[in-house]
C-alpha cells in the first residue's frame, strides 16, 4: 500500500499537467492580443467643428485634444498627433510644380473633398522628442491646400510612421467649409 500512494500521487500531477495543457482557456491565455500601431486614432474618435478667428474656414478636429496658437498657425494635438491649421492670403492655388519645388522629396498630388480641390503633399519629419527618453520618432505629414476667393487654408495633420490614419485624415480634410 505504501508503494501505491506514491504511483497514484503521480499519476494524478501527470494527468493534471495533461488537461491543463488542452485546457481552453490556457490556450486563449496565450494567444497575443490584437493592437493597433503607436498614433491609430480610434475609430470611434469624436469630432467637434472648429473655426479659428478671422480664418474664414471652420473643420472638425478630435474632441478632447489640446490647442495652442502660435505664429498664425492654430494646432490640436494629442499623444502623438498634430493638426495644424492656418489661412492666408494668395493670388491662386499652390500647384504641383509649386510644392515639388518646396520639398523635392515630397509625395505631392491632387485631391477632391467636399470644399474643393487640393494640393496634396506627403513628407516625412521629425516628431516631438519624447519627454522621458529624449528619443525622437519619424512622422508622416500629410500637408493640405486649399484655396478660394484670394486665400489658402493649409492643413498639417501629422503622425507617427506606420500609424493608419487614412480615415481620420480624410474626416478631417473632408470636414473643411469656406466662409
Amino acid at each position: 500500500m505504501r508503494r501505491l500512494v506514491p504511483l497514484l500521487v503521480l499519476s494524478a500531477a501527470l494527468v493534471g499537467c495533461g488537461s491543463s495543457a488542452s485546457s481552453p482557456s490556457s490556450h486563449s491565455a496565450s494567444t497575443p492580443a490584437e493592437s493597433s500601431p503607436a498614433g491609430d486614432i480610434p475609430d470611434n474618435q469624436a469630432y467637434v467643428r472648429y473655426a479659428p478667428p478671422g480664418g474664414g474656414f471652420s473643420v472638425k478636429v478630435p474632441e478632447g485634444w489640446a490647442r495652442s496658437t502660435a505664429g498664425g498657425t492654430v494646432t490640436f494635438t494629442d499623444k502623438l498627433n498634430s493638426i495644424g491649421m492656418r489661412a492666408m492670403p494668395a493670388h491662386a492655388p499652390l500647384t504641383p510644380s509649386e510644392a515639388r519645388r518646396a520639398n523635392p522629396r515630397a509625395r505631392v498630388t491632387v485631391v477632391r473633398r467636399p470644399a474643393g480641390k487640393a494640393t496634396r503633399v506627403v513628407y516625412e519629419a521629425n516628431g516631438r522628442p519624447d519627454p522621458v527618453t529624449g528619443r525622437t520618432r519619424r512622422d508622416v505629414v500629410e500637408r493640405y491646400v486649399f484655396f478660394k476667393s484670394g486665400r489658402r487654408v493649409i492643413l498639417d495633420l501629422a503622425g507617427p510612421k506606420g500609424a493608419d490614419n487614412v480615415d481620420p485624415w480624410k474626416l478631417v480634410t473632408s470636414s473643411l467649409r469656406f466662409g
